[in-house]
């Protein structure tokens, strides 16, 4: 834990996603005053509705994010498919359609990485359950930035080879089960 207060908290999923978010987003409470940017891994030619799904069990405002949208605290924001998200210098967020990056666009690196140069100490990172290795190099961007790193429990995630490669990145992330991870977003927003 860095002296730094918390800011954003960044996530990358894949395979398994929705039940894993399912868990840890609605337990963040009305007022919550983090922003949330997460990437999940979703077909490119088919319209998303994750936000649309997790917004009905959520307290806080979720939803697809836009080109140049500021970022507010208390906001969840999901890369729209097919289109990378980063975090820019000023706090706001862009949308790109650059090559993907180990087969994946949006790519959970491209986030981790912009927003780590933008949050610095002050960034949460999260990897989640997934099939691959996305995630890994930017939660170490994160780490070396001086944030927080969290892996979910391999043995906890529906497919473990993203939170195995993020820990073998970053050996010294935190690695906590979904619950826990639900209670740490929870508690920092209090710190």
């Amino acid at each position: 834990m860095t002296a730094t207060p918390p800011e954003a908290v960044v996530i990358g999923a894949s395979a398994g996603a929705l039940e894993t978010l399912s868990s840890i987003l609605p337990s963040l409470p009305a007022g919550y005053r983090l922003a949330v940017m997460i990437v999940v891994h979703l077909p490119r030619d088919k319209k998303s509705i994750l936000a649309e799904l997790l917004q009905a069990r959520c307290r806080i405002a979720v939803r697809e994010a836009q080109d140049k949208e500021p970022i507010s605290g208390g906001t969840v924001y999901f890369a729209p498919p097919d289109y990378h998200l980063l975090v820019e210098q000023d706090r706001t967020l862009s949308l790109s359609n650059d090559v993907p990056v180990l087969y994946s666009r949006p790519s959970i690196n491209v986030l981790f990485e912009s927003a780590a140069d933008a949050y610095g100490p002050g960034l949460i990172g999260i990897v989640l359950t997934g099939a691959n290795n996305d995630g890994a190099t930017g939660l170490k961007a994160i780490a070396e930035a001086g944030g927080t790193v969290i892996v979910q429990t391999p043995d906890s995630a529906y497919a473990s080879a993203m939170p195995e490669a993020a820990k073998l990145e970053c050996p010294a992330a935190l690695l906590l089960t979904p619950g826990q991870i639900a209670s740490f977003l929870q508690d920092i927003d209090k710190a």
